[in-house]
């Protein structure tokens, strides 16, 4: 049985999944499997993969299923104790497993594992170190747009960005995987974060690195783009946020969603905006159900909780990350680490 599963899902990602897998056939590390899920793709992006044969398991969805449940199927499928998530847009450096299974042996009390994420078109900037969720229910890639010379030190971050990600199959499949209802986007913070409320911890590996596009496949400002990522912050919020903190909140998510609003009427984008808020708000009644589970599977309070966001509105606006120094003893709260 391989030590690790990567898992590629593919929708039209054109030469990137040929650059992708080209990066994955050059990793110092060796002990894994590659499962591609190609949800219906018409570019003629997998003749690379087919003409590999064996060496690639291959699953022609035939439809686009999604991000999270196309990534749910591979995950069925996998045979490692690891589960490592990549998008075609991201290509990883040589080390780059070598260096995440390194740091599951270095941290073996952690669930999940993060990679830096540089911007692919300008490997100076950071693309991404590490998810962030903010008190007014924005998620963001930390560091986002920063130098690469600003790169924080290892640690342990809110929830690692699922573009380049390790998970342990396990947990994974014990938090029922990525929610199949946020269809693309958000979904890895959600699960994320409710690994977090479940008292599990998540790792940001420095030295583990990809170079990514960032949305180039479905376009960083496109109407599937806003609708999907604004949506679904809303039911990230509902689901995951203890009542009291979701109570607190509430004001700064009006004033974003109001701020919002402004932009996209300005700079377009607006019809999609307004109906991403429609869906979301109406739609997170259809969650009610699954925000009593999250909730009473709780382990941290909500002092906890609050201590895992950030709550500056300048360190949002800044796309500032938020790594914490790893704990002395792996039962540590996050209140008590930072």
């Amino acid at each position: 049985m391989p030590r690790l599963s990567v898992i590629i899902v593919n929708y039209n990602a054109g030469d990137r999944l040929r650059r992708c897998v080209e990066h994955l056939d050059r990793q110092t590390f060796r002990d894994f499997e590659t499962i591609i899920l190609d949800n219906g793709s018409t570019d003629g992006s997998l003749d690379p993969v087919r003409a590999k044969g064996p060496a690639v398991i291959l699953d022609e969805v035939g439809a686009n299923l999604g991000f999270a449940a196309a990534n749910n199927r591979g995950a069925r499928r996998a045979s490692g104790d690891w589960l490592v998530f990549l998008n075609p847009d991201a290509y990883a450096a040589p080390d780059w497993l070598e260096q995440l299974v390194a740091a599951a042996e270095r941290y073996p009390w952690a669930d999940a594992f993060g990679s830096t994420q540089l911007n692919a078109a300008d490997r100076d900037k950071i693309d991404g170190a590490g998810d962030v969720f903010h008190i007014a229910g924005i998620p963001y890639r930390g560091y986002f747009g920063w130098p690469a010379s600003a790169l924080p030190a290892e640690g342990e971050c809110f929830a690692p960005c699922a573009a380049a990600a390790m998970y342990r199959k396990s947990v994974f499949d014990s938090l029922g995987g990525f929610d199949e209802r946020f269809f693309c986007y958000g979904e890895d913070v959600d699960l994320g974060f409710r690994l977090r409320l479940s008292g599990g911890r998540a790792v940001q590996v420095k030295a583990a690195r990809v170079l990514h596009e960032g949305s180039g496949v479905t376009g960083r400002h496109s109407d599937f783009t806003v609708y999907h990522g604004h949506r679904n912050r809303i039911w990230l919020a509902y689901k995951n946020m203890p009542s009291a903190l979701l109570l607190i909140g509430a004001p700064f998510r009006l004033v974003t969603d109001a701020a919002l609003f402004v932009k996209f009427a300005i700079g377009g984008g607006l019809p999609a905006y307004c109906k991403a808020l429609i869906d979301g708000y109406v739609g997170a009644f259809s969650l009610r159900e699954a925000r009593k589970a999250v909730q009473r599977a709780r382990k941290l309070t909500v002092a906890d909780v609050a201590g895992l966001l950030v709550w500056s509105p300048l360190k949002l606006i800044r796309r500032e990350g938020r790594i914490a120094a790893v704990g002395e003893t792996p039962a540590a709260s996050p209140s008590a680490r930072e």
